[in-house]
């Protein structure tokens, strides 16, 4: 480092602390681990405060975007070389909703950013009440395999736009996608605010003992209970974005053709491995069997009679990941697919039929494409079996009745629901995104990834006058004086600017009455 970070920091330690410059010891060395390296550059860099300002934000932002499109080729390339993406899917699943965000996010930017006035009460007419965001600090994002470009970088655009300095932590299972964001991260953006730290177990470790400000984590419960331990070591906020098992209800009173397209679509999208596809279908017994010939045509309609030569069928992400998926087939019946060629990592669309709640397919997030079908006899039962189980990242309705999906939502509880299709909620940037229970903690997209990473401040501005008001809260204190102050305290006020006017001159004169009637 030619001009060593840690011993600027470590000079305005210093000289804060009024202790003498020559205790300063450089630690940017060779002991160094690179990723102390990382995070202390970002957070020196976010200390000089050129994240703050609102056009470096925007600046920054619009190069992300650039980056997106102008290197469009090469992430879909990455894409298919970890996951066989098709451009279509890398389009439509990866950098579409990420263009969209980055849009939202610049031209919503100065808004969001903006004081936030709040209501008032008598005693607060006055003054000043009002919540300033500001920037938390130095973020760690922490990214997953599936989905590798959107799930890094959304999380991305939230940092930026709310004033942070970002450490990059992507996949080390998507390799390609990993290498190709640590090579072009730094052409577009601040190289010291927004670092990029690939590798593995060992790398994320290490970032883990350091000290941010905020961590943001996508990913299996297992390890997000390991990432909230070690953030709990410095009190460090986190966002799980997590999974579970999504059920999806289908009514028999609904159309079964173009609902099983839907679910078909959803389910086998990225060959199953969607946080939020629908793990398993609870329907009527007497629909099962029409559930699988429809789940059949929209297979055979999407990926041809053999979905192995399809271009739009991708791939497991590994071996050790296409064992776990063909394992949680034992005990089940095949309604349909089951086929499978371990050198490609390929499995075919499946579905399996009679499924017990105690199958081992049932006793974890299935994260590839394996659809079971279980039984149930009503709605309510369909209830019931949800809210036995831990809390779903989605939940899926499918039925004609408006009625009987409003009474699903307000009986069970989820992280996002989408009744009469699959996974369309997490596209919508103005719905909060985010798991609840074991699915996860706090939420994104759009504002929220703008809130999430950012300290909402509760601001309070008194004026020095009309001190006479005050006299209700002085000692010594007599009924009277909680009269008054539980008449200014509970009355709330929305009023507009002539309201307001109106009302500081009432108030002068019931200053005016206390005054006097306290002087007496």
């Amino acid at each position: 480092v030619s001009v060593c970070v840690c011993v600027s920091l470590c000079v305005s330690l210093c000289v804060s602390q009024s202790l003498s410059v020559s205790l300063c010891v450089c630690v940017c060395d060779s002991d160094m681990p690179m990723e102390k390296q990382a995070v202390d550059r970002a957070r020196a860099a976010f200390l000089s405060g050129r994240s703050r300002p609102l056009g470096f934000r925007v600046q920054q932002l619009k190069a992300l975007g650039r980056m997106v499109t102008e290197r469009e080729a090469e992430i879909a390339a990455a894409l298919k070389h970890d996951l066989n993406k098709s451009q279509f899917d890398t389009l439509l699943f990866e950098l579409v909703g990420l263009e969209s965000e980055i849009r939202l996010a610049v031209d919503s930017l100065a808004e969001w950013a903006a004081p936030r006035p709040v209501e008032k009460t008598l005693v607060t007419i006055t003054d000043q009440a009002y919540i300033q965001p500001e920037p938390l600090g130095v973020v760690l994002i922490i990214g997953a395999w599936n989905y590798p470009m959107a799930l890094v970088l959304q999380p991305l655009v939230g940092a930026i736009a709310a004033g942070n300095a970002a450490v990059v932590k992507p996949s080390e299972l998507s390799e390609h996608t990993s290498g190709l964001l640590k090579e072009l991260l730094p052409q577009y953006l601040d190289q010291e605010l927004y670092p990029v730290v690939t590798g593995g177990v060992p790398e994320t470790q290490e970032l883990l003992r350091q000290r941010f400000d905020h961590i943001f984590y996508t990913g299996n419960s297992a390890v997000g209970r390991l990432v909230m331990e070690a953030a709990a070591r410095h009190l460090t906020p986190v966002t799980l974005e997590l999974g579970g098992k999504s059920p999806c209800y289908i009514s028999p009173d609904c159309d079964l053709s173009i609902a099983c397209r839907r679910i078909t679509w959803g389910k086998f999208a990225n060959c199953g491995q969607t946080c939020i596809a629908p793990d398993y279908i609870l329907c009527d017994p007497s629909i099962q069997d029409r559930v699988v010939d429809e789940i059949r045509k929209s297979i055979k309609e999407f990926y041809g009679a053999d979905p192995k030569t399809s271009p739009d069928y991708g791939r497991i992400i590994n071996q050790r990941h296409f064992g776990r998926v063909m394992s949680l087939l034992d005990g089940c019946t095949v309604a349909l697919g089951g086929e499978s060629d371990e050198s490609q990592c390929y499995i075919a669309p499946t579905v399996l039929r009679d499924v017990s709640p105690d199958a081992k397919v049932m006793q974890e997030e299935i994260f590839g494409p394996v659809l079971p079908i279980l039984s149930v006899s009503s709605a309510d039962e369909a209830i019931h079996f949800i809210n036995e189980r831990e809390k779903p990242l989605a939940l899926y309705v499918f039925s004609a009745d408006n009625k009987l999906i409003k009474h699903i939502i307000a009986e069970t509880s989820s992280g996002g629901v989408t009744a009469n299709d699959c996974l369309l909620h997490y596209s919508v940037s103005a719905l909060p995104f985010g798991g609840v229970g074991n699915s996860g903690m706090g939420c994104y997209h759009g504002k929220h990834s703008f809130d999430q990473l950012s300290h909402l401040r509760a601001c309070l501005i008194k004026s020095l006058g009309m001190e006479s008001m005050n006299k209700v809260r002085y000692p010594p204190i007599t009924a009277e004086k909680l009269r008054w102050a539980r008449f200014f305290i509970l009355k709330r006020v929305n009023l507009g600017r002539v309201g307001r006017l109106a009302l500081v001159a009432v108030l002068a004169v019931l200053a005016a009455v206390i005054l006097q009637r306290f002087l007496q």
